[in-house]
């Protein structure tokens, strides 16, 4: 497939999105923008949240991880499952109850203003660093397999695909990207789906024999349990894949912003167990695909890319979808679905920092709706500024697996989060909020340099995700001891 076709067909998807954008965006005013009037149905959030949850970071990174890591990140997933049960059934009944449109406005009526602020500014950090990861991958990708033959810079690259995201965000927001993420998990899916279908015709394997075969089994280990010290550890990857889940779905108002704008609560927790149920699955899938792709790359003897001089297997399931000979129709799903998956989140990362900036530091629920409009407006091209920033320095200091990064990240930046909403719904104590910021300060920088400890001076145990729930315990410590008598 040609870097013209290329191009091609990420100008007709995005003319459809535009085409989207201009029927959900008629309104224009911040109640669409921010909750989409709160007549969302709740299947067609679920639905598009399945492509926001997985997005860019599964379609690449997790096929391009199970060579090193097999299925272990499936017991990760099982740990998401239950994190989603938690955040339908406790954390969702408080939004409703609250009728907040940022999700941080709960800890400014339990505890203060500080501690809305320490929220507030955690989940920014956060997302801005999620969103660049997710969208990293698709800018290296597009520069690997279509800009460099340009001899375009990587930074135009990026700058071009938040360009596109912004054009059909800005008057929609919350709204368009309801039904925009529809479309875009649609796509992700076939790909999936095609692509595993086609490299198994290419193998003459049916789907069974797959399954049956020897070299599936040497990939396909999914159980972890002989290592306690071990990263991979079932019961460590399980307890940190639920608090992943508490804190980047429950706690987090890019994903809660989708499930605010069903009609009411059982709609939204509805939304919420169906759309665990089926990412579960969908995960699994995608797993499965990444076997496939090793499998087929040591029989064709396909190598892994490189990226700027080392192998980068997130690249791999790109290379065969474009450059192994699978066919037109492979390598047409293949760039759909990774466009689909990497801007399914990107868009509604986009959104919902504007709407966390506006609501939580700028205050414009209290303005006038012509000036809180023209506020809504700047902020999303300030946004769309910042990201791009971001995206661009990761490319200068990313060396890791990208998916084992956006985990590692979420630890040091959820924690604050996930022990400030425990305490609040947990216990009844007030606490002296003007030192809320130095707890949670403090709890970071403990968990930073607990997780940059060697194994050797730890007795050889492998720090892994558990050190989001570290975090919290921590922070829940601290808020404890500044409790109010």
């Amino acid at each position: 497939m040609t870097s013209i076709n290329i191009l091609l067909l990420i100008g007709g998807y995005f003319a459809m999105l535009l085409l989207v954008s201009y029927f959900t965006g008629k309104n224009d005013s911040n109640e669409d923008f921010f909750k989409a009037g709160k007549q969302s149905p709740w299947y067609l959030v679920a639905f598009g949240m399945v492509g926001a949850s997985l997005s860019g970071v599964t379609f690449i990174s997790v096929p391009g991880w199970i060579d090193s890591s097999q299925f272990s990140y499936l017991q990760v997933v099982f740990g998401y499952f239950l994190g989603y049960l938690i955040t339908a059934y406790v954390l969702l009944p408080i939004y409703y109850k609250q009728n907040v449109t940022s999700i941080y406005q709960f800890l400014d009526s339990r505890f203060g203003f500080v501690s809305y602020k320490v929220g507030a500014i955690s989940f920014f950090i956060s997302r801005v660093l999620g969103a660049a990861f997710r969208l990293f991958l698709v800018a290296i990708v597009l520069q690997q397999f279509v800009f460099d033959a340009w001899n375009v810079p990587y930074e135009i690259t990026v700058v071009l695909s938040i360009l596109l995201i912004w054009i059909y965000t800005f008057k929609g927001g919350i709204k368009t990207i309801v039904w925009t993420d529809t479309l875009q998990t649609l796509f992700m899916l076939v790909s999936v789906g095609l692509s595993i279908y086609f490299i198994l015709n290419k193998l003459e394997w049916t789907f069974v024999d797959f399954l049956k075969s020897p070299e599936l089994a040497t990939y396909s280990k999914t159980i972890f349990i002989d290592d306690l010290l071990a990263k991979n550890h079932l019961l460590k990857s399980f307890l940190g894949g639920m608090f992943v889940t508490i804190c980047m779905t429950g706690l987090d108002q890019d994903m809660m912003q989708k499930n605010l704008t069903c009609r009411n609560l059982k709609d939204a927790q509805k939304n919420m167990v169906s759309f665990s149920v089926v990412l579960v699955v969908v995960t699994f899938v995608f797993m499965l695909l990444g076997a496939l792709l090793f499998i087929y790359a040591e029989k064709y003897e396909i190598a892994i890319p490189l990226m700027d001089g080392q192998p980068k297997t997130d690249l791999l399931f790109p290379e065969i979808a474009l450059n192994s000979g699978l066919g037109m129709t492979v390598a047409i799903t293949f760039m759909l679905g990774l466009i689909a998956a990497a801007y399914s989140s990107a868009d509604s990362a986009l959104t919902s920092l504007t709407t966390s900036f506006c609501v939580d530091f700028l205050g414009t629920e209290k303005k006038t709706e012509k000036k809180a409009k023209s506020i809504r407006q700047r902020t999303h091209i300030g946004m769309s500024v910042l990201l791009a920033l971001v995206v661009i320095s990761f490319k200068y200091i990313l060396d890791r697996n990208v998916i084992d990064g956006l985990l590692t990240v979420a630890s040091y930046t959820y924690g604050p989060l996930l022990g400030l909403f425990s305490f609040g719904i947990f216990t009844k104590h007030q606490v002296k909020d003007k030192y809320v910021w130095i707890v949670t300060l403090l709890s970071v920088i403990m968990i930073v340099i607990l997780g940059r400890l060697p194994a050797e001076s730890l007795g050889g145990y492998v720090v892994g995700y558990e050190l989001l729930p570290l975090n919290g315990m921590l922070t829940f410590i601290g808020l404890w001891l500044i409790r109010r008598k």
